[in-house]
């Protein structure tokens, strides 16, 4: 069964940088990656004139676009659930979420700023975990940890031991 963490905060915190970086220190560590993103507003697009793109905007309801190595599914459906979609992952060793603010999966809340920090009140339930790269960010909010962004290996460490330590 995968293990989920979700990484949230506001637009230009950080979160897709960290999330790639981590993904690259997971993937070196032996671990299965998977990264779900939230697109709230429904602005996922294709690359402009790829045929997958024309067939999105034609109207298509599902366009799977196959390569030698990678699958990219694009499906028009009502009310998926992020719930549904960790289940179908749940072959990977962990899933990296983006996004979904509300929903119930631990996270660790990502800022780069003093106004951007008000991320860690709207989350539900409360973060595991701040990554920042402010200066004194543990007198914010000491009692969550609080790991510098560009420390990706500690970053990784902590989801490692958030998750019970060596996961093979």
């Amino acid at each position: 069964m995968a293990h989920c963490i979700g990484f949230a905060g506001y637009s230009n915190s950080g979160k897709t940088t960290l999330i790639a970086k981590l993904v690259i220190e997971m993937k070196q560590r032996g671990y299965r990656i998977a990264v779900m993103k939230h697109d709230a507003h429904g602005h996922y697009k294709e690359a402009a004139g790829a045929d997958s793109s024309i067939y999105v905007g034609s109207g298509a309801d599902a366009v799977i676009t196959l390569s030698p190595n990678m699958i990219h599914t694009y499906e028009k459906r009502g009310n998926v659930s992020l719930e549904e979609q960790l289940t179908a992952y749940s072959h990977m060793d962990f899933i990296f979420v983006e996004g979904f603010k509300k929903e119930k999966h631990p996270k660790i809340a990502l800022f780069r700023t003093i106004e951007q920090r008000e991320i860690v009140h709207h989350l539900e339930p409360s973060p595991i975990a701040i990554v920042t790269d402010l200066e004194d960010a543990e007198s914010y909010y000491p009692h969550i940890p609080s790991i510098n962004l560009n420390e990706v290996g500690r970053i990784a460490n902590f989801i490692e031991h958030y998750f019970g330590g060596n996961l093979f």
